[in-house]
């Protein structure tokens, strides 16, 4: 897993790249209030996903019969948490992209 300053600056910069193509996209196409609810919307999931990330293992060692059982159940819970967010983002963003897709003009 990555530390908890890596994931979120992945986070920023996967959603400022989002925004970012949605404000071009705003000026070559015209503006649109279409592009700014999305830019908003990613901005939330931003903020969302940010929050997500900063979790803690919420039992001690002493709550495990060895150190090895306890390093194993926080290994996997900061995996499945890890799991969890990648999911999130995998589907918001592409929640993201569908709507930009829309509204881009169709060939004819």
């Amino acid at each position: 897993m990555a530390n908890k300053r890596q994931l979120k600056k992945a986070i920023a910069n996967a959603c400022g790249q989002v925004a970012g193509q949605c404000i071009m996209a705003q000026e070559s196409l015209g503006n649109n209030e279409k592009w700014d609810e999305i830019i908003v919307d990613v901005a939330l999931l931003q903020r969302e996903a940010i929050d997500r990330v900063s979790l803690s293992f919420d039992r001690r060692p002493k709550d495990f019969a060895t150190g090895k059982e306890y390093r194993a159940a926080r290994r996997n819970y900061f995996k499945q948490a890890e799991k969890s967010l990648a999911s999130y983002m995998h589907d918001s963003i592409g929640q993201a992209v569908d709507k930009m897709n829309a509204l881009l003009p169709k060939k004819q």
